[in-house]
């Protein structure tokens, strides 16, 4: 069983002394989710701690007439780019934000017409998009500017990047994401449970059962739900799964990054026969359909041994790689994120872990999977605290190691089949529900938290998703600095950010 969400309802000024207080007792401020309640508007504001599971929320009333919130950017760097957000989708202003300016949309994107708003209506015509982004210009002898995309080379989504250089040195990278904003959370606005759960597979694609896991776990905390312990075991059976097969992309990525092709091209080769098992364990190469509201399916359980043997596969690429010498140089000591960077930025994931924050949601918000199959605690909090691209490739190769463990010891306990608390699979929920819940998930990538809110009939009138990537982007300019504009792409590959989770 999760822990209970605390809630209070509070004043704007009160807001920063209650946030406050709440970051000096160790929580971290996870989810700023605006609302519109039809007559008036309303900012939510999640905190999470762990040692033990703790969940507080702060619920701000905004006048709909001069919608504003005091800016807590002072207090919390994400805070200042959740408020950013909310200024560009719902019109609400942080009031005293050191940078005011906009975050999620573009230039081109009409004035005072806020999308998610209940009355925002059709969208007006959109200006000029040849009108140039505000960038903090650097100046000075011998600087030049290096601009990146928006439109890359390969599959990846848009992005775009502008270097300023003296010679090969990056001086600063701004990044501008938003281009492929789909307003993914109006989407799920009326929709019955079940309906939803599609639209949050998709969020990121190649993190279907984290969001999957996290939507569910919210909707069952909105429900009171409790899943079953066989269901908790296959979701986790799942959730390793999606690490392994990722970790492994990233890992012949950052060897191939320093022309390491040929550990590349193996490493792709196991990353194939990942996909395969995972066809074979849910039917869908992506995991999709897997996590469910109230429990979960299997199509067929992987066999332990032929994951001992894909395990022996990536610890020889592994070990190939760090025995090479140029692979070792290019990756030590390049685009290092301190400790105390990534704790002021609010980094997630092997990020953060890399840097040496033991921060990891299995452990510190647990849904007892672990426990209820009667198994030894098979996770520690793995960090690698050099910071650099070394540490990130070796945090990513641990990962792996401890998912294979919890697997190994998970596996025997499950079988194929469903087992879920819900009626039916497409069917109503079981009780009446309450008005909100959370769920959080460590995604591959790191912590994942949605929040959901549902209406007396059970459809769903909000939910606020949060991937790591929104809270990982701001870390890559901040470790770029000081390396060579070379390093780029493998530096980039070493966090591997979502653009599809950042951009909803």
């Amino acid at each position: 069983m999760t822990a209970a969400v605390t809630a209070a309802v509070v004043a704007a000024d009160t807001l920063a002394a209650d946030a406050a207080a709440l970051l000096d007792q160790g929580y971290r401020l996870a989810l700023v989710a605006a609302h519109d309640d039809g007559d008036a508007l309303r900012a939510v504001y999640l905190f999470l701690a762990a040692g033990p599971d703790r969940r507080v929320e702060l619920h701000l009333p905004v006048d709909r007439a001069d919608p504003q919130v005091p800016t807590l950017a002072g207090l919390s760097f994400p805070a200042g780019r959740f408020e950013r957000e909310m200024h560009d989708l719902y019109g609400i202003r942080p009031t005293g934000h050191p940078l005011p300016r906009r975050l999620v949309r573009h230039p081109h994107w009409p004035s005072g017409w806020y999308p998610l708003r209940r009355d925002a209506g059709p969208p007006p015509a959109f200006g000029d998009s040849d009108e140039p982004f505000p960038f903090l210009t650097v100046e000075g002898p011998g600087v030049y500017e290096i601009p990146v995309g928006p439109v890359h080379a390969g599959l990846i989504e848009p992005g775009h990047f502008r270097f300023s250089v003296v010679g090969e040195t990056i001086l600063k990278l701004k990044a501008r994401l938003w281009y492929v904003h789909k307003g993914i959370e109006r989407l799920f606005e009326g929709r019955e449970v079940p309906a939803g759960l599609p639209l949050a597979e998709r969020v990121s694609g190649d993190t279907a059962v984290g969001h999957a896991l996290a939507y569910c776990r919210a909707v069952e905390d909105a429900l009171g739900v409790e899943v079953p312990a066989e269901a908790l075991r296959m979701r986790a059976v799942l959730l390793e799964l999606e690490r392994l097969y990722n970790h492994v992309g990233d890992i012949g990525a950052l060897c191939n990054d320093v022309g390491h092709g040929v550990l590349n091209a193996h490493a792709l080769r196991i990353r194939e026969a990942l996909l395969r098992l995972n066809r074979d364990t849910t039917g869908h190469r992506l995991l999709r359909g897997g996590v469910r509201p109230g429990g979960a399916t299997l199509t067929s359980v992987p066999d332990p041994a032929r994951l001992a043997a894909i395990g022996a596969d990536i610890r020889e690429v592994v070990a190939l790689a760090l025995g090479n010498s140029l692979v070792a140089e290019r990756f030590t000591g390049t685009a290092v994120l301190t400790t105390e960077q990534a704790r002021d930025l609010g980094t997630l994931g092997y990020v953060a872990r890399a840097s040496g924050l033991p921060t990891d949601a299995r452990l510190d918000h647990p849904d007892g999977a672990l426990t209820s199959a009667g198994l030894p605690d098979l996770l520690t909090a793995l960090t690698h605290d050099t910071g650099d691209v070394l540490a990130r490739f070796r945090q990513r190769s641990a990962e792996i190691d401890a998912s294979l463990a919890v697997l190994d010891a998970l596996l025997p306990t499950v079988a194929p089949g469903t087992t879920s608390a819900w009626p039916t699979p497409d069917g109503p929920p079981p009780r009446t529900p309450s008005s909100s819940g959370v769920g959080i998930a460590e995604g591959w990538r790191g912590t994942i938290v949605h929040r959901v809110e549902l209406d007396p009939a059970g459809r769903l009138t909000r939910v606020k998703v949060v991937d790591p990537s929104f809270l990982n982007w701001p870390a890559l300019p901040v470790a770029l600095s000081g390396t060579i504009v070379a390093d780029f792409p493998l530096v980039n590959k070493s966090f591997n950010l979502s653009y599809a989770g950042n951009d909803l």
